[in-house]
Parts: structure tokens; C-alpha cells; sequence
């Protein structure tokens, strides 16, 4: 470390009180609040609290501040304070299904029951720069549904009322699942596992993958069966009572592709899965998740694997944003010692190799 060198420690608190110094900027720009974080940058308070494991839009916020932006390092801040919370218990499996939708889209069926809900996305706008938001320009009330919003059915319950998709859930009533965050992976992962290794991974590497499965480094040819956004709740058994105690809800995105699969001497021609869940409003990431999911089943449906998406241990080990960084950036750090006898080794590899050159030629003479 730095610290080795001499001066060392003096120097990294200079740099601490210069990064509070470029953290707070102009003193006479008024400091941005966690509120406003929360309010207005509430896309990225939502990635940190998805990769960063821990579902708390303040400490989120206040996490983005202090990373001055930088979203992996506020994932990492996320990461070390969750290490420091207890764990009580873990809630019942959520229902989505019973979710209170406020954005709910599908690509495979126009109409269908519940309707489909465009609610807040960037999908329909122009791309272009607004200059009324350099202001603080008024904002009109939104419309909204006249009827409350009630759970809709989903998609794939539609297909898997005509026994067109596989089913989903099988293991739920034997299978206890893991936890990432307290024991370490092992490959090859159980799906639900792997599903939690995605949940938390960076969205600009699932992405890249999800994009290459669909540019042919995979079988794949995916439809949104739909993507959808809303609050669902959260329930915790707690031994002295005899219900499930209700810990309140949680806003999450939630994507569920389908992909033709064609069928084998045991399984009949029909659609599979691909799963995406994650804290807040954040789809690219859920449907990147999903795609990805689907490519990392290939070995459970008998397929190829041909691709890096469909490789499950290259995948998973290299999707952790915390653990990257630590990697790469470890780079920075002295390493002095090693260099050097890198550097002498080259000396000597140089030095050998001009005296064989000298050797040949004095025979060649």
C-alpha cells in the first residue's frame, strides 16, 4: 500500500481532503440533498440498491453522493455496510403475480387481459435535449386510471394454459435455496443461485451478453413475454405467530422472456423461460438478466455450448462489478518488487539473447 512509502499516510489524507473538496464543488452552489437524490436520480438510486444487494433508497442515495456519481463505487459502499447489518430471517417467496402493476408491456400479445401499460419510460420520447430541465421548469400532474390498479395475470400463464411453455416452480416446495451473500459459489450453480448472481451483477456486462445472444453467439430468439413494474410486498414467518407478519413493500422490475425450444424424444415443441428480477425501475437490466438467464439453461435443454453467454462459470465469476474493480483497479497500487524483478528478468532475457546474436556471428565469420 501507499503507506509503505515514505510520506505515505500524510499524502493519503491530502487526497482524502481533496476528494471531500471536488466531492462538495462550488460553495456557492447549494449541496445537493439525499431527497433530491432520491426524487430526481431515482434511476440510479435503484442500480445501486439492485447491485449493491440491499433495498434502502436513502442510504442508496446518500451512496451516490458520496461516490460523487461513480455507480460502482456506490455499489461498493452498498456492499460493505449491508456486511454489517444482522440478518433476522428471510420473507416468504414473493408474489409477483399478485404484483400492483404501474408499467406492464408485452411484445407477444396485443391485447390481452389487464391491458397493456405504458407507465413512466423513456421508450416513446425523442432523445433530444430539453433546456427547460436547466430550470426549474413546472411539471404537470400526470393522469392517472380512474379504477385502482388491481393484480393482472401474466403472460405466461396464458401460454402455460394451453401447456405451450414449460412449467415454472417445480422446486419450490423441496428445494431450500441458496444465498450468495453467505456461502460461496460453487459450479455448477443451481438456477436459483445463478438468478441471484445475475441480480446483483453489473448491467453493462449482462447487457453486452444479452446483446451477443441475440447477434447469434447463442441459439437464441427471444420474445418479451412481458415486462412489468410495480410494488409487491414482503412477508416474514416469525415463529410466536401463526400468520406471516407483513414488513411492507418493495418496488421491483420483473421480466420473463420466451424462447421456442424444439422439443426432444421426452419434451413436446414448446416455449421456455428466461427470468429477470430486480430492486426498483430498472428493465434493461431485467430483461439483460433474462436473456442471459435463458442462454445459461442451454445445457438443461440439451443444446450446444458454443458461446461465452452460455458458458456459466465465465459468466458468473466475471458479472460482479465489486469484484472486478478490485481486480482492475488493484493495478494502481505499488507493486514495486515485482516489477522490478520483472524488469531484471527482461535484463537478463535482452543480455542472452545478444550474446547468442554475437555467437552466431562470430561462427558465421
Amino acid at each position: 500500500m501507499y503507506v509503505a512509502v515514505k510520506g505515505g499516510e500524510t499524502a493519503i489524507r491530502n487526497a482524502h481532503r481533496l476528494l471531500d473538496d471536488r466531492r462538495r464543488g462550488d460553495r456557492s452552489v447549494p449541496s445537493i440533498g439525499l431527497d433530491q437524490i432520491v426524487e430526481q436520480l431515482a434511476l440510479a438510486v435503484d442500480r445501486v440498491m439492485a447491485e449493491g444487494s440491499l433495498y434502502d433508497r436513502e442510504l442508496a442515495a446518500l451512496a451516490v453522493k458520496q461516490a460523487r456519481g461513480d455507480m460502482i463505487e456506490a455499489i461498493f459502499l452498498v456492499r460493505a455496510y449491508r456486511t454489517t447489518l444482522p440478518r433476522f430471517g428471510y420473507t416468504r417467496p414473493v408474489d409477483t403475480a399478485a404484483m400492483l402493476v404501474e408499467r406492464r408491456v408485452s411484445a407477444t400479445y396485443k391485447d390481452l387481459p389487464g391491458g397493456q401499460l405504458l407507465g413512466p419510460t423513456f421508450d416513446y420520447t425523442h432523445r433530444l435535449l430539453d433546456p427547460e430541465l436547466a430550470g426549474d421548469a413546472s411539471v404537470p400532474e400526470p393522469e392517472q386510471r380512474s379504477e385502482p390498479m388491481e393484480p393482472v395475470m401474466r403472460v405466461s400463464a396464458i401460454l402455460a394454459n394451453e401447456g405451450l411453455i414449460e412449467a415454472d416452480g417445480e422446486l419450490l416446495d423441496d428445494h431450500r435455496p441458496g444465498d450468495i451473500t453467505r456461502e460461496p459459489l460453487e459450479f455448477p450453480l443451481e438456477r436459483d443461485t445463478r438468478l441471484q448472481a445475475l441480480a446483483r451483477g453489473d448491467e453493462g456486462f449482462l447487457l453486452a451478453l444479452a446483446y451477443s445472444t441475440q447477434r447469434g453467439y447463442a441459439r437464441s430468439h427471444p420474445f418479451v413475454g412481458e415486462v412489468r413494474i410495480g410494488e409487491v410486498e414482503l412477508e416474514l414467518e416469525v415463529p410466536e405467530l401463526d400468520f406471516a407478519a407483513p414488513l411492507g413493500s418493495i418496488r421491483v422490475t420483473e421480466c420473463q422472456m420466451v424462447t421456442q425450444f424444439k422439443g426432444s424424444s421426452k419434451v413436446p415443441p414448446q416455449f421456455t423461460r428466461g427470468y429477470g428480477l430486480v430492486f426498483g425501475q430498472s428493465e434493461r437490466k431485467a430483461m439483460a438478466m433474462a436473456l442471459c438467464d435463458r442462454a445459461l439453461r442451454a445445457s438443461e435443454f440439451g443444446e450446444d455450448v458454443v458461446a461465452p453467454a452460455q458458458d456459466e462459470e465465465f459468466v458468473i465469476s466475471h458479472s460482479d462489478n465489486v469484484q472486478a474493480t478490485g481486480f482492475v483497479e488493484h493495478l494502481k497500487l505499488p507493486h514495486y518488487v515485482d516489477f522490478q524483478a520483472e524488469l531484471d528478468l527482461i535484463r537478463r532475457m535482452r543480455a542472452e539473447q545478444a550474446d547468442a546474436v554475437a555467437e552466431r556471428k562470430e561462427a558465421a565469420e
